[in-house]
């Protein structure tokens, strides 16, 4: 048996694709002790994993402090964390031994610890891979729309940073790319190369398991009425990007009294009341258990992170993508790429636009063809069993 030391942040879209690894590793004769938020306690905890956590504010608020505008900001940001997570990590296993850790691949300071404790690392990752080349690219592309006096100040609040890391925990950084990226000397991927873009360019040291989908025990349920052959639809945001009245008013427009059942998940920061009536064929709730509904649905209309993408392509539901952040437009743009569904922006997005993509999508065999080739890929490809086959072969290696 070894210990392993787990560090992860507080975004559903990290966390769930990693609950059914650590119940596996779990399950095959690891300790695991698990860093993240306390919002996430509970879930991580059922797994049979130690949970300890860091303030989820002072990181949201110190991540935020770099800048949201530039990705270089943002990279800024990840480095303002550090003094939110290590010393809390490091004063909470003090005294402890670990065989090995595993880090979220975007959160969590995880490389930084891994150099602290001398630690051999295995990097988990969520959202699309990039090596160093595809990484360098985008950032000089992007940084190109900055202008130069608001570049130099942000290169220098970043070598700032660099320095007080260095002079604080002895910790080397190369690159921007190891803030953002996480790399380790295994990356596991919960796609495949298929759904990647560029997917062949990867090295043997990433790993694409697929989707890690397990069964997650939820007190939430969602009663479906028999739709006797009409369609099922099935409508959410994700957890960060759903404060979006309009859009569901919108939805109730597009759909509202019609043949289809509609579930449209709404999330916490917006309450019922604030749509007005809802129409008899919708089901609307603040949280749906977004597995069991993806298993019953003809199209998940979704903002297209990464996590959802996976799910819905995993139970073969074409999807209508309205990217809203952060890697979505990047995830948007693959979904329609490999003929599994459409891409319509949030900004001036009519009533009929939406109303036409859904129909297209959910008339035209084509895209579920083309979502079930996919979706054979994902589960061919092993899920969380085959990514801690692929860290105990890692440990083989290394001697644990």
């Amino acid at each position: 048996m070894a210990r392993v030391l787990f560090i992860n942040a507080g975004s559903e879209g990290h966390i769930n694709p990693t609950i059914g690894v650590v119940q596996e590793l779990i399950s095959r004769g690891e300790e695991v002790v698990y860093f993240t938020v306390e919002a996430f306690r509970e879930r991580v905890e059922k797994t049979g994993a130690t949970v300890r956590t860091f303030d989820g504010e002072a990181f949201m608020k110190a991540f935020l402090s770099g800048g949201r505008t530039y990705l270089l900001e943002r990279i800024n940001g990840l480095l303002h964390t550090a003094d939110v997570v290590i010393p809390s990590v490091l004063e909470q296993i003090e005294g402890e031994h670990f065989d090995y850790m595993i880090h979220d691949s975007m959160f969590g300071c995880g490389r930084f610890l891994a150099q602290i404790l001398k630690l051999p690392a295995i990097s988990s990752c969520t959202s699309f891979a990039h090596t160093k080349d595809s990484f360098d690219s985008i950032l000089e592309h992007l940084s190109q729309d900055i202008t130069p006096k608001t570049l130099a100040t942000i290169k220098e609040d970043y070598q700032n940073l660099k320095t007080k890391l260095k002079e604080n925990y002895d910790v080397e950084i190369g690159s921007p790319y190891e803030v953002f990226c996480n790399p380790a000397p295994l990356t596991i991927i919960y796609t495949t190369r298929e759904f990647k873009p560029s997917g062949d360019t990867f090295d043997p040291s990433y790993k694409f398991v697929g989707p890690s989908i397990s069964h997650r025990p939820s007190i939430e349920t969602v009663s479906l009425p028999d739709s006797k052959g009409n369609h099922l639809i099935y409508i959410s945001l994700g957890t960060v990007f759903n404060q979006a009245t309009e859009f569901y008013k919108l939805c109730f427009e597009a759909f509202g009294d019609s043949e289809q059942t509609v579930v449209m998940s709404i999330g916490q920061r917006t309450q019922k009341p604030a749509l007005g009536k809802i129409p008899k064929n919708f089901i609307v709730e603040n949280y749906v258990p977004q597995t069991e509904v993806l298993k019953e649905a003809d199209l998940f209309i979704t903002h297209g992170g990464m996590n959802s993408a996976n799910e819905g392509l995993y139970y073969g539901v074409p999807l209508l993508v309205i990217p809203q952040s952060a890697d979505q437009p990047m995830v948007a743009h693959q979904v329609v790429t490999i003929g599994a569904g459409k891409k319509l922006q949030m900004e001036n997005l009519r009533v009929s636009q939406l109303r036409e993509a859904a129909e297209a999508i959910m008339k035209q065999p084509s895209f579920r063809q083309q979502v079930k080739k996919i979706s054979e890929s994902f589960q061919r490809a092993g899920g969380y069993q085959q990514a801690v086959d692929e860290i105990f072969k890692f440990k083989a290696e290394i001697g644990i």
